[in-house]
């Protein structure tokens, strides 16, 4: 059985990359299983995507433990435990990464023993929470990787999960796909099917046996709600919108209203303010605000103004 995790974030098209590979695979003749795992969706934020494919039905259930394939479009995510990109990796494990950065720099790295590539980076992109076309890059790859897959299979899967967009946006996708198909098909078999677990072969994990604890130490410390204060979901956010109030007209309970997250506070003067703390950079606000007085930026570029205002 093929057991492949693809990670990214929320926007980058990692659900999009599952599903191509998934019907790929599919086409190929294939039991397939295909589906993302996420918390609440939010852009930027860390998700992976799996896609089991045999020749036989397909029993197992829940994430991929133990990938024979992992795809990483986002190469920040990888030093991220909450990511878990390099969770169940071994020796018989490729790991594929979106980097600038070369092959033998990631096994240093991680110090790993699984094998690892890399798709070249584009420079296109300011908001690497989207990285264009960046989904079908990585389901190409992947099918080109496991060596049973064919172009023509590929471009018909990318044509029946694409099909919803305009002829232009497909034809974009189909031809960077076939692109990085012939590219890393001469990695073609490096991927290898692993065998199905035994039931016999179980270990019951070592559980951690936790003493019970009265309940004035053990219940929670939230006694009310309204308390997601607490969660900084800013720290989710790849890119930030910016009031520019020359140009704000005032308007402030279109943004604050249109926030999902209620991250726009309206001031005493009748102005919004952004809490960027908890803003997670949907980047609403940047398309409702009638003045467009709301701009993005990149975060680590927020970031370096801050830090040359503060010096």
């Amino acid at each position: 059985m093929f057991r492949i995790r693809f990670h990214g974030r929320g926007g980058q098209g990692m659900k999009t990359a599952s599903r191509i590979l998934g019907t790929a695979f599919f086409k190929a003749g294939y039991e397939v299983q295909d589906a993302p795992r996420y918390g609440a969706e939010r852009r930027g934020a860390p998700i992976f995507a799996y896609v089991r494919a045999d020749k036989c039905a397909i029993n197992e259930r829940g994430i991929i433990s133990h990938p024979d394939l992992v795809v990483v479009a986002d190469d920040s995510l990888v030093g991220m435990p909450a990511a878990g990109v390099t969770q169940g990796m071994d020796a018989h494990t490729v790991l594929l990464i979106n980097s600038h950065a070369s092959p033998s720099t990631w096994q240093q790295r991680l110090n790993t023993d699984a094998s690892i590539l890399t798709l070249a980076a584009r420079e296109d992109a300011e908001d690497r929470a989207t990285l264009p076309f960046i989904g079908s890059r990585c389901a190409a790859a992947a099918a080109a990787l496991t060596g049973v897959i064919s172009r023509a299979v590929l471009i018909e899967a990318l044509g029946e999960e694409l099909g919803h967009l305009n002829e232009d946006i497909i034809n974009q996708n189909r031809d960077i796909a076939v692109s990085e198909f012939d590219d890393m098909v001469r990695h073609a078999d490096l991927v290898k099917q692993s065998g199905r677990p035994s039931a016999s072969d179980y270990v019951k994990p070592d559980w951690i046996e936790l003493p019970f604890e009265n309940a004035e130490i053990s219940n929670l410390a939230i006694h009310a709600g309204a308390t997601s204060v607490k969660v900084r979901t800013g720290l989710w956010r790849t890119m930030r919108p910016v009031i520019n109030y020359d140009n704000c007209s005032g308007c402030a309970w279109i943004c604050s209203t249109y926030c999902p997250d209620g991250a726009i506070n309206v001031r005493t003067d009748g102005y919004p303010e952004i809490d960027y703390e908890h803003c997670k950079g949907c980047l609403i606000c940047v398309a409702q605000c009638p003045p467009h007085a709301i701009e993005s930026i990149p975060e680590h570029i927020a970031i370096e103004q801050e830090a040359g205002e503060t010096a």
